[in-house]
């Protein structure tokens, strides 16, 4: 019984580390559209599915604006490409992961 309860306590750390290794094959692209009515929308891809509503919320309150996911993307409202890609480095992700267009 032990051991089950030490196995546990790894599982975690092991759950971690591989998060550590699919976040180094990311690449993520940031960029800016015009939706409707003529408005500037920023597009996030390529943040894991698993992370996108966490991302997204962290990403709406640092840059206080609106926005969702959907369809595997992150939209925000306004052009906020170099402010997401500065935060999305704050969460952990490497600037050369980003791409910003």
């Amino acid at each position: 019984m032990v051991s089950e309860d030490k196995e546990r306590e790894e599982e975690p750390e092991f759950g971690e580390l591989l998060r550590e290794l699919d976040r180094d094959k990311i690449h993520i692209i940031i960029r800016g559209e015009t939706r409707r009515f003529s408005k500037p929308t920023t597009l996030i891809q390529g943040i894991p599915s698993g992370e996108l509503p966490r991302v997204t919320h962290e990403l709406k309150k640092k840059l206080a604006t609106g926005g969702s996911f959907k369809d595997g993307q992150i939209i925000l409202q306004g052009d906020k490409r170099e402010d997401a890609r500065d935060e999305l480095v704050k969460l952990g992700y490497s600037a050369d992961q980003i791409e910003v267009l």
